[in-house]
């Protein structure tokens, strides 16, 4: 099992090194806009200060929305999410070699690159270390859950639509504890609470999304 996996995670990492331009999308995607909120809302370090917290996260959502996509589509069209169903190697296990792998390039990266953003909208010293372990945390629970809408909307020709509507709902507690746990800091106040939380939606969502992709996958192949 533990060879299967490990042959998936190195498998996707070497794909996703050769497709650079796409590896790069959401990570200029989140550069470019936070670039253009200064230019958009105020100039001012006060003004930015208060919605830097918000802005970062909600651009973590979309960057990752934005790949979550082509989490299983390249597999089912050159045919190889068929060989995987019908592998001897538990389905769920490759699925989560592939959000890991999925995670590593998209929110890893975003989760890097944060304290040089935080730099740029005037984050407050105290926001940068929740900001960080919030985002680390986060993102791979955005990874988990943004599996299963790509699981469900692998078959549709045009799914990405669909796929926006499915998850966006379910990112909607991460988004507002992980942002919360950043503004708690910056107001003065102790961020573990909104930290924790953010702890248990991705335990919660490592439990259940491998297992759901598994069930969406067999559905959107065969149903």
């Amino acid at each position: 099992m533990s060879g299967g996996f490990t042959t998936i995670l190195r498998r996707d990492l070497l794909l996703a090194m050769r497709r650079r331009g796409e590896l790069a999308n959401p990570l200029v995607f989140f550069l470019i806009v936070l670039t253009l909120v200064p230019l958009a809302v105020s100039p001012s370090p006060e003004q930015l200060a208060k919605i830097a917290p918000g802005i970062i996260w909600i651009m973590a959502l979309l960057a990752t929305l934005l790949s979550i996509d082509g989490l299983f589509q390249s597999d089912y069209r050159d045919g190889s999410l068929e060989q995987m169903i019908i592998s001897p190697q538990p389905l769920w296990l490759i699925v989560l070699a592939k959000v890991l792998a999925h995670w590593l390039v998209t929110g890893l990266p975003l989760t890097l690159l944060s304290p040089l953003l935080g730099i740029m909208l005037s984050l407050p010293e105290a926001g940068y270390w929740p900001m960080v372990i919030s985002l680390l945390v986060g993102t791979a629970a955005l990874s988990l859950i943004g599996a299963i809408g790509a699981a469900l909307t692998v078959a549709l020709r045009r799914g990405g639509l669909l796929l926006s509507l499915v998850v966006t709902p379910l990112y909607m507690p991460v988004l507002v504890f992980g942002a919360g746990s950043v503004q708690r800091a910056v107001d003065g106040f102790s961020p573990d609470g909104p930290l924790l939380v953010v702890g248990a939606l991705m335990a919660l969502s490592l439990l259940l999304a491998p297992f759901a992709c598994s069930g969406a996958l067999k559905i959107s192949m065969h149903g």
